[in-house]
């Protein structure tokens, strides 16, 4: 019965041995990406040049705020705000380097979900561990999509050309960037802000698990089976915990670290 349910599990796809790189499609074309890439600027744009002041972007209704965690929207909504053009810049670049790629060869529906699911575990992880800062940015949702390269090389190593090159080019732009985003969340230099690495961390961690969950297995090894429901049951477990933690613990709890008013991410 056991091999039964898992030879017919509908996540994975029929065995072959065709090259990785022959997946790539165009047509349906990769919409996600560039849909979420667009709106960002456009509301980057919106808020600097309809509403100048740093206060109407702290007092918008798409910010994630502690004091405002009911309006469960802010949840999402945040990662299409950004505190600077070279804080936009740098999301917009990666997401594009890193998730049309991923886009083209798993398709809209399971990215989007992949990327909108970092952008949620940003900031709930961000509600439990630092609960007392407001977030703008969407690299939660970037995060997940570097992390995801990891879960797709997992899955369809057999298949690639050169996988361990993709590895270490994610490990350098994730390595660079989480660098710099620990150092200024000790100093808040960038805009004056400091970085949340909790949301770019969480945002990894989803992206990690549900990736392996939810990408094409081209390989339809037995053991990716097992590292499926591994996966499965650690994103489930700790998005249960963390929104079991907010509904627990209302503002104003202060969470394990504590900052000031508003982070970047």
């Amino acid at each position: 019965m056991i091999k039964i349910s898992i030879d017919e599990f509908p996540l994975t796809e029929e065995k072959g041995q065709k090259n990785y790189l022959d997946r790539y499609r165009c047509c349906p074309p990769p919409l996600f990406i560039i849909f979420t890439s667009i709106l960002q600027v456009m509301m980057f744009v919106y808020y600097t040049l309809v509403v100048p002041s740093s206060e109407d972007l702290l007092s918008s209704p798409l910010i994630y705020r502690p004091d405002k965690r009911s309006e469960l929207w802010r949840f999402v909504t945040y990662g299409t705000l950004h505190a600077g053009w070279i804080h936009l810049a740098f999301n917009i670049l990666v997401q594009v380097l890193v998730g049309l790629p991923l886009e083209m060869v798993h398709g809209s529906l399971r990215i989007g979900i992949l990327y909108l699911v970092g952008i949620i575990a940003g900031s709930l992880g961000t509600s439990v561990f630092d609960a007392d800062v407001y977030l703008v940015g969407a690299s939660g949702g970037v995060y997940a999509l570097l992390a995801a390269h990891l879960a797709n090389v997992l899955n369809n190593y057999s298949n690639m050309q050169f996988p361990s090159l993709r590895l270490l080019a994610v490990a350098f732009v994730a390595t660079t960037d989480m660098g710099f985003a620990v150092y200024d969340y000790f100093n808040g230099m960038m805009f004056g802000l400091p970085v949340s690495y909790i949301a770019h961390l969480t945002g990894a961690l989803a992206g990690l698990t549900l990736g392996l969950v939810i990408l094409k297995n081209f390989n339809q090894k037995i053991q990716h089976h097992l590292l499926w429901w591994i996966s499965l049951g650690t994103f489930t477990a700790c998005i249960v915990f963390t929104i079991i933690f907010n509904i627990l613990h209302p503002f104003p709890y202060l969470g394990i670290g504590q900052a000031s008013n508003m982070f970047v991410q």
